[in-house]
């Protein structure tokens, strides 16, 4: 038994002519008598009448009917929702990124893509910079978000967002009077630090380029709670503007610009560049970047050659 002996058998019975149901089906009448016959000599019953011009259907007939009916509608439900599955990708998706972006770029574009695609499910695991690296270039998640540069070769690195970091006061600080501040006027106040990872680096570097020295007042692995240590009036910091918007905008606290200093903190979209994405991976490459990631290169060994 097929799928074409059913939609023979029910077209049939609704035209009640072998004739007429032939045309319908654009096919031979012979054909559709063949049809039925191997239905009817596959089930051992006798499923239609024919005589008086008219074809009608046996008792097996009337009961094979409504199973036929629910076997093409079962067909019919099945293309659809392979269809939808086309349309619309599904699976799961792991992305590794640190605290600061896992809070504060994250969720924005995940609320964004989930309104896309509701059926991929997202899994964000809040790990620091090399830590992320780590887990990417292991294959233990699909892709990392991470400061740039990346320069690792085995890796595809697009730009996903662009920021700067700004030096963060408390509202009215002293530094906010000055009209053009150095990096030495803000040195003279206690400093937030990051413990480790790029963002430390980046600071520790612009204090030794100019040649400047900065007191630390505590060192913090946490961005959040340098936020709030800062809104507590126990030191200033440079953080990602992104990450202190809502309070600027409510006028808890302040940045100042600093003569001669532009700290860009870019973040990229990190993936194993030898690697094919899921199909879930490839929707969210090109969600989030706006393109198609290139296909993958096999070239790109664990050796980094």
């Amino acid at each position: 038994m097929d799928i074409d002996q059913l939609k023979t058998f029910l077209e049939v019975s609704r035209q009640k002519s072998f004739s007429r149901a032939a045309e319908k089906l654009h096919v031979t009448q012979p054909s559709v008598s063949a049809q039925i016959r191997s239905l009817e000599t596959y089930l051992g019953y006798r499923l239609m009448e024919r005589g008086g011009g008219k074809v009608t259907l046996t008792a097996a007939g009337r009961v094979f009917e409504p199973f036929a009916e629910d076997c093409l509608s079962r067909l019919k439900h099945v293309s659809l929702m392979l269809a939808d599955t086309e349309r619309l990708p599904r699976g799961t998706l792991t992305v590794s990124a640190n605290d600061s972006t896992a809070l504060y770029v994250l969720p924005l574009l995940i609320s964004k893509f989930k309104k896309q695609y509701p059926r991929v499910a997202l899994n964000i695991v809040r790990a620091e910079r090399s830590k992320t690296l780590e887990l990417v270039l292991d294959r233990e998640v699909e892709f990392g978000i991470v400061s740039l540069p990346v320069k690792d070769p085995r890796l595809h690195v697009e730009i996903i967002h662009e920021d700067n970091l700004v030096l963060v006061v408390p509202a009215g600080h002293p530094l906010t009077l000055v009209k053009c501040a150095t990096l030495s006027d803000a040195a003279k106040f206690g400093f937030l630090v990051p413990k480790e990872g790029r963002r430390r680096e980046l600071i520790d570097h612009l204090f030794v380029q100019n040649k400047t020295a900065r007191r630390i007042a505590m060192e913090v692995d946490s961005s959040e709670l340098l936020k709030r240590l800062i809104l507590a009036g126990l030191g200033i910091s440079f953080l990602p503007r992104i990450n202190v918007i809502d309070e600027l905008n409510q006028g808890r606290l302040q940045t100042v610009a600093i003569k001669d200093v532009n700290i860009p903190r870019n973040l990229g979209l990190i993936s194993r560049r030898d690697m094919p994405l899921t199909r879930a991976g490839n929707t969210f490459f090109t969600f989030a970047i706006g393109s198609v990631r290139p296909s993958p290169d096999p070239e790109a060994h664990d050796d980094g050659q």
